[in-house]
């Protein structure tokens, strides 16, 4: 079995020092790098080449949408898994067209993150039940009234970080 190499992206230490405790259970993963924002990210990206890369969405100097873009752009075989606290369909639906290969919930167990990125790697998407739902729902709604999916007004996620702060969960 070939290791799955994996850079960590969140800008908070005690959550990269979780993931990293974590990931470092299974034989088949292994961490090359650990960015602290979104410009990191993406130069470690293009020095390491990845296969996945385990991202936040809000963090310091570039975002993780856009951070998504430019990775993807950079270097395509890498697949991005958003591991995020905030369940907004906007956001999902910007990550999507960026090219995230999935979206997690930071609620999401351990074992769940492990099997998803092994999907992820095989050339999978994968979604916290919450978000597969509602993109479900979205998907039937669409199905069901003849019309195109809903779509939020592009809004560039970092003007929003205030907004997602307040909202209540």
């Amino acid at each position: 079995m070939q290791t799955i190499k994996i850079i960590l992206a969140d800008d908070h230490n005690i959550v990269r020092e979780g993931l990293r405790a974590l990931l470092q259970t299974d034989r088949g993963i292994e961490i090359v790098a650990e960015a602290e924002d979104g410009i990191q990210a993406v130069k470690l990206v293009k020095t390491f080449m990845p296969d996945v890369v385990l991202l936040d969405i809000l963090m310091p100097h570039l975002n993780g949408l856009e951070a998504t873009r430019q990775i993807v752009a950079a270097v395509p075989s890498t697949r991005v898994l958003i591991l995020s606290s905030y369940t907004s369909d906007d956001y999902v639906q910007q990550l999507m067209e960026a090219g995230a290969a999935g979206y997690l919930l930071k609620h999401t167990l351990g074992s769940e993150l492990l099997r998803a990125i092994h999907e992820v790697d095989r050339g999978n998407a994968c979604f916290s039940p919450d978000v597969a739902r509602r993109l479900r729902d979205q998907c039937r709604e669409s199905l069901v009234s003849g019309q195109p999916i809903k779509r939020c007004a592009p809004q560039p996620v970092a003007a929003r970080r205030h907004v997602a702060y307040a909202a209540p969960r």
